[in-house]
Order: structure tokens, then C-alpha cells, then sequence
């Protein structure tokens, strides 16, 4: 893949021991990972990448999502709320009810 124009970040809850201890974690990010890069394969998306990282400090607002490089934070993703954030995507906008 060539350089992604969307490159979508999910808080793993991951703190510097290693552990997932956040609420992202207990949110299940890493199934929120798995099934975005499910539908991005499926749709066929080109151009948008998904990686899980470490905590990213904003528990309250969790699991989130981070658009890279639009800086859109995106708070309480579910599968649903990632496939709005995927449709947003291909149609050139932004899911804005879901921005933190």
C-alpha cells in the first residue's frame, strides 16, 4: 500500500507496562480494529490504514478513533458508529456527531 490518506488510530488502552487497562480496551478496541479493517476490505477501500496504539489519554470520551492526518478524534466508536466514520470517509466528509 501506498502511503494511506486516512490512517485510522484506536486507542488500544495499552499503558507503559504493557497492559490494557483503560477504557478502550474494556470497550473492546480490538475488535473495533478487526472490523474496520473487515469493512475496509470488503468495500474495497483504498488509501485508509488502521493501527492500534498505546493509551491516548482520553478514557472518558472511549474507544477513539483517530483520523490521521485530518486530526479528527472520534469518541464512543462502535462498530456502527465506524462504519459512519468509513461511509464518511468515502463520500469526502466527516461523521461530525461523533467528533470529541
Amino acid at each position: 500500500m501506498d502511503k494511506p490518506q486516512h490512517h485510522l488510530f484506536v486507542c488500544g488502552s495499552f499503558r507503559a507496562n504493557g497492559t490494557p487497562q483503560g477504557n478502550c480496551a474494556k470497550k473492546e478496541s480490538l475488535q473495533l480494529v478487526q472490523h474496520l479493517q473487515g469493512e475496509i476490505d470488503e468495500r474495497g477501500i483504498e488509501g485508509v490504514a488502521v493501527a492500534m496504539t498505546g493509551c491516548l489519554n482520553c478514557c472518558v470520551n472511549g474507544p477513539v478513533v483517530i483520523d490521521y492526518p485530518s486530526g479528527h478524534w472520534y469518541k464512543g466508536v462502535t462498530p456502527a458508529i465506524a462504519d459512519e466514520i468509513l461511509d464518511a470517509i468515502e463520500n469526502g466528509a466527516v461523521a461530525e456527531a461523533h467528533l470529541v
